[in-house]
């Protein structure tokens, strides 16, 4: 029996769910659309199984195939991001995170990461998060002027107060990461260093931007952004530290991994290592500059000046809007981002004096640089009119037209 049959309320919001990703552009960094074949790993008959353990030493029989699945995925994320070794089993990126931390670092030990209202993450060291609960925290934050990260001051801050490791790897930072001088930083201290690549795992899979595999000791991600995966996560390390990160997973976190996940986390690692993926990874970064410049050329004001990723940060305050009156307005004219606090904000971080703009999923739809410019002139239009509830309206049925154009899934459209 089917979904629709067995369960029609269920069905049915799944179906207006189908419709509403169909009919907006969606502008929040961190979302994808996944392709159908992750879809269909997803929804597979894996579900089904326990395999507590990992391949070849399962608690559970029967699990000869998922060894061959968890295999695979493990193999294809190495080459996929030439690593030495890598847990496939995370069930999301703050549980990853959790793991790589407990791995490394006792609990009341120094760990140094972004702070949250700069652009780092909750789990990066928030006093709200397990993080900031178990771990003493020394946080960073970008230069005042140019919003971007000043490697002398976070050196410093490194050198007195010897954090046992330090976090690199944003939500809503526009500029490259540099890998390179967070070792030097790390070194400079003896700390370990954990790239924290969630949002710019895609990229770097595409070669759109530099890796951290020859710097960070424990690379960690989530497959379900850039990466355009399944809802996950993965981590990645050097050899030395295998096996206290498989612990600190399993048993340490986590019981059985989630099969049907773990076989999506393989697919998506099999297309990203395609060209086609390549070049997807590189439209992503020149529809962000594209829309950057366009955004900016209307009046906006984008923090650091622009962007080297796949986001964009824009700072509201000229306009005299906040970030979540932003956000309420764009998404009655069916435009989807999120409010988000730009570096030194004055706004608490539920209103916030920004928005967070990003450019995967509009990728994925195959939108390039002439339909994000069409994409910016309908966020002004927004913004512009973002107390005329019937001129909202109207930029909605442009947005409609414009996403028909692109449809997400071609075989669910029907």
């Amino acid at each position: 029996m089917s979904l629709k049959e067995k369960d029609p309320e269920i069905y049915s919001l799944v179906r207006k769910e189908m419709q509403r990703q169909q009919e907006c552009i969606d502008l929040i960094a961190s979302e994808n659309y996944a392709p159908p074949e992750v879809l269909e790993a997803t929804g597979s008959v894996l579900t089904n199984k326990y395999s507590e353990g990992y391949p070849g030493k399962r608690y559970y029989a029967g699990n000869e195939f998922i060894d061959q699945v968890e295999t695979l995925a493990i193999e294809r994320a190495k080459k996929l991001f030439g690593v030495d070794h890598a847990n496939v089993q995370s069930h999301s990126g703050s549980t990853a995170n959790y793991c790589a931390y407990s791995a490394l670092v006792p609990a009341g030990e120094t760990i140094m990461g972004m702070e949250l209202s700069q652009g780092g993450h909750l789990t990066h060291g928030s006093p709200v998060n397990f993080s900031g609960k178990t771990y003493k925290v020394v946080s960073y934050a970008v230069d005042k002027k140019t919003e971007m990260l000043d490697f002398d001051v976070i050196r410093k801050q490194a050198v007195e107060h010897k954090p046992k490791l330090i976090i690199c790897g944003y939500t809503a930072y526009p500029r490259t990461v540099h890998f390179d001088k967070f070792r030097e930083v790390a070194d400079a201290c003896g700390a370990y260093l954990l790239a924290d690549i969630s949002h710019i795992a895609g990229l770097i899979a595409g070669g759109a931007h530099p890796s951290p595999a020859k710097y960070a000791d424990v690379i960690t991600t989530t497959t379900h952004k850039t990466l355009r995966g399944p809802r996950g996560a993965i981590i990645m390390c050097k050899a030395e530290f295998a096996q206290m990160i498989d612990k600190s997973v399993f048993p340490g976190a986590q019981g059985g991994p989630l099969d049907h996940v773990t076989a999506a986390k393989a697919v998506c690692f099999h297309n990203a290592m395609q060209k086609d993926f390549s070049d997807y990874a590189h439209q992503i970064v020149k529809n962000a500059k594209v829309l950057a410049e366009e955004l900016h050329a209307k009046g906006l004001r984008l923090v650091s000046g622009g962007t080297d990723n796949h986001l964009i940060l824009v700072d509201l305050t000229p306009m005299g809007i906040t970030g979540k009156d932003a956000q309420i307005a764009l998404e009655k004219a069916g435009i989807i981002c999120n409010k988000n606090t730009i570096p030194y904000d004055t706004q608490k971080p539920f209103v916030a004096s920004g928005i967070r703009l990003g450019t995967p999923a509009m990728t994925t739809r195959g939108m390039k640089e002439s339909e994000i410019k069409e994409v910016a002139t309908l966020l002004m239009k927004g913004l512009h009119k973002r107390t005329d509830d019937a001129a909202l309206a109207s930029i909605k049925e442009e947005v409609k037209a414009l996403c028909s154009r692109y449809p997400v899934y071609k075989e669910y459209t029907h």
